[in-house]
């Protein structure tokens, strides 16, 4: 890898904070290129340098980018096999989940839900268990503002279909359900 200029790590962070697809992208496909090259298994040492990045908190890049709320960042990292989704800092013993919802509360009322609502969505999406409690014993739900019952929702609707294993059937938004049926 290039022996000037910026570490992996410090791209993926820089990446994460200003939700810069193109540098993260970049970063990963040198990765990629240089485990191919020293006969590493590509995939494997991407998740491993994505799980390695941490800021001088002890932030990974997961926490760093739903804090920013770089949507499309968390969206290509989610992406990456291997990547630990519930990792917990070191600070706040927080998930990246927690930080989506103290994004979403440093936002004005206005932009909760169409700015700050689908990065706690993607997360959720992802598999990030929100029954996870920080250091205060706090679950993101407890987070939430208040005022956000919507976000409340989503994180109530997240918790119950963990822990029914994934066994919950959630309506489409126009309420439209698929037929029980394989075949079409």
């Amino acid at each position: 890898m290039a022996d000037e200029g910026a570490s992996p790590r410090e791209l993926i962070l820089e990446a994460c904070r200003r939700n810069n697809t193109d540098l993260l992208q970049e970063t990963i496909n040198d990765l990629s290129s240089h485990a191919q090259q020293s006969g590493k298994n590509a995939t494997e040492f991407v998740a491993q340098t994505l799980n390695q990045a941490h800021d001088g908190v002890g932030n990974g890049c997961l926490h760093v980018a739903a804090t920013y709320g770089s949507y499309e960042v968390l969206d290509l990292l989610l992406d990456q096999e291997g990547l630990e989704i519930d990792e917990v800092d070191r600070l706040e013993h927080d998930t990246p989940l927690h930080k989506a919802v103290r994004y979403v509360n440093s936002l004005d009322k206005s932009e909760w839900v169409e700015v700050g609502h689908p990065i706690v969505e993607i997360l959720l999406d992802a598999g990030c268990d929100p029954r996870i409690r920080n250091k205060a014993k706090l679950k993101p739900v407890e987070l939430a503002d208040p005022r956000n019952a919507e976000l409340r929702g989503i994180l109530q609707r997240g918790e119950y279909a963990m822990m029914a294993g994934g066994d919950v059937v959630v309506e489409e938004e126009d309420g439209a359900l698929g037929s029980g049926s394989d075949s079409e």
